[in-house]
């Protein structure tokens, strides 16, 4: 640690260099699909662009309001996936980026699962206006079908903070149209809470 820095110097380039960023209105950028993904417990918010040709990530801008490790975490993310196939893309971990970061501070990991989720969503929304189906990830199912709410969305939301079902509501809107799946949502909620 040098001057109360924390992270890595590869963090250190990717915060203050970040790669790939979305200069001014994003319709200033070509881009065939974008992903949103935020948080308001911990206020932060990704907005990815991609530019996709033949199933390929030719191009790609984002745009985040979060902390260093977030900022790093989407330059990264944005260096790895350009030129990938958007199912190679879509199978992007946190953990593959915060291993090419050389490493995150424990309280800062769940910043680096916001930009690879942006980024599902983006490549998500590609195929449904493709006339296809969307990806799903191994083992993800959906929790909350009233607002297309997964356990990774539950889980995310958990992570920063909403530990109630109230909270969780707060935070992603499942269960707050039929209430159909507050049962659900509990489940996830016990299960989190007996890892921890």
């Amino acid at each position: 640690m040098v001057d109360g820095w924390v992270y890595s110097d590869i963090v250190k380039e990717h915060f203050l260099e970040p790669k790939n960023v979305l200069r001014g209105d994003k319709s200033n950028f070509d881009h065939n699909c974008q992903g949103i993904v935020g948080n308001i417990i911990c206020g932060d918010q990704m907005l990815v662009l991609l530019k996709i040709e033949n199933d390929i990530i030719k191009d790609i801008k984002w745009r985040t309001y979060g902390c260093a490790s977030a900022i790093a975490s989407t330059s990264m993310m944005s260096e790895l996936v350009k030129g990938m196939s958007i199912q190679e893309a879509y199978n992007i971990t946190p953990e593959i980026i915060e291993e090419k970061l050389g490493g995150l501070p424990k309280n800062k990991f769940h910043c680096s699962v916001l930009g690879d989720r942006a980024l599902r969503k983006a490549i998500n929304n590609y195929l449904i206006d493709s006339g296809r189906e969307p990806y799903t990830e191994k083992g993800l199912s959906t929790v909350c079908n009233c607002k297309g709410t997964d356990e990774d969305d539950i889980k995310l939301a958990y992570m920063n903070g909403a530990t109630t079902i109230e909270k969780i509501q707060e935070v992603t809107g499942a269960g707050t149209v039929c209430g159909g799946c507050r049962d659900k949502i509990q489940k996830i909620i016990d299960a989190l809470t007996a890892e921890a």
